[in-house]
């Protein structure tokens, strides 16, 4: 059962109270199945990215019991390639409705594994999970590109789609250093998986061209500085540069430009990006602004918010929202595994040859 003990460093001035915190998770809670599945809200589906995000704010917030049952539900449900359908209606593993199957969708289940191995401890667990995590990390890196850059699926058919994502490489940047991670705790070396996270950092850093065009969207701007590929100078500098583009002042960030919507997710996930670079001032001014997206019943967030009409929309409280929220507030909280698997304080570095150059002042 949430407590006060295991959500003090979720109070957060101007964001949220003990009270608001207690809240907020018990709404992931709520939530959940019984099985462990997380979906979007009850009745919408569960995609394995989100619902990964989700457990691990639950970790953040002390519900280790909880997370570990969506850890659980992931290993039961993957499917013999290491991989997961892309939704699946309400969490029921029995209806797919969307069978692609996306590889930062895959990826993002180190990240989750390492975190909660961080937040407990548990050895047991890491043994349990290293298997799923193995078979998810093979299923990505077979899409991975002579450019370093990440196929974004395989179709329902099997047939591979390797135009790439910036911000879903990204993602599976900072997943494959976690795994990266695990291999090391367990004495495990996997120096192929070390060879394809510096290929993909350099493509990060280096060669947008060899990522679809998606540079009307936040995603794109922040999540090289979130996923770790892009640190120090160049990092402070991408955000410099897209700052006035998609923050919307008091109200959040855009989800895409130049159309007035702000979402919560992003801009949960701008302020994490800040944190890492030590901009925790801002950082905060960001996850104030959107206190507006918060409902008060249920202690979850409303997805985004249409600022030219005052409209909220859509209409939908999303664990994600809510969880990408809590994990930024665990982060400026000096939450310990959070820290560590957003800052990289306990990730392999130095995997890119080139990153020390390309991280020097100028």
């Amino acid at each position: 059962m949430t407590s006060p003990e295991r959500t003090e460093h979720l109070v957060l001035p101007g964001v949220l109270t003990a009270d608001q915190a207690m809240a907020t998770v018990r709404g992931i809670l709520a939530v959940q199945r019984e099985d462990g599945a997380i979906p979007w809200f009850r009745g919408h589906h569960l995609d394995p990215w989100d619902h990964t995000e989700a457990a691990m704010a639950l970790d953040a917030a002390g519900e280790h019991a909880a997370a570990e049952k969506a850890y659980d539900w992931l290993v039961r449900h993957q499917n013999p390639d290491g991989s997961w359908y892309a939704a699946y209606a309400d969490g029921d593993p029995h209806d797919v409705t969307d069978r692609g199957r996306e590889t930062n969708f895959c990826a993002y289940l180190a990240v989750g594994v390492w975190h909660h191995y961080l937040s407990t401890g548990d050895e047991a667990f890491l043994d349990r999970m290293w298997p799923a995590v193995v078979a998810a990390v093979e299923f990505v890196l077979a899409l991975q590109q002579p450019g370093g850059q990440i196929g974004w699926k395989r179709e329902p058919d099997g047939t591979p789609v390797t135009d790439a994502l910036l911000t879903g490489s990204s993602s599976i940047h900072q997943a494959l250093r976690c795994a990266l991670a695990i291999a090391e705790q367990r004495e495990e070396p996997q120096p192929d998986w070390e060879l394809a996270a510096g290929a993909l950092a350099h493509a990060i850093r280096h060669h947008p061209e060899r990522f679809l065009d998606k540079d009307r969207y936040s995603m794109d701007w922040y999540y090289p500085v979130l996923g770790g590929a892009v640190t120090g100078v160049a990092a402070k500098s991408r955000i410099e540069e897209g700052w006035d583009r998609f923050v919307v002042p008091d109200l959040g960030v855009r989800c895409v430009v130049p159309n007035p919507w702000v979402t919560g997710g992003e801009s949960a996930e701008l302020a994490l990006a800040l944190w890492v670079i030590g901009e925790s001032d801002r950082a905060l001014e960001v996850l104030q602004s959107i206190q507006h997206l918060r409902d008060p019943e249920s202690g979850l967030y409303w997805t985004g918010y249409v600022f030219d009409d005052r409209t909220i929309w859509p209409e939908e409280l999303t664990t994600w929202t809510a969880g990408s929220l809590l994990l930024a507030v665990a982060a400026l909280g000096g939450d310990e595994a959070t820290c560590a698997v957003f800052s990289g304080d306990r990730l392999p570095r130095g995997l890119d040859p080139d990153c020390c150059e390309a991280e020097a002042p100028q």
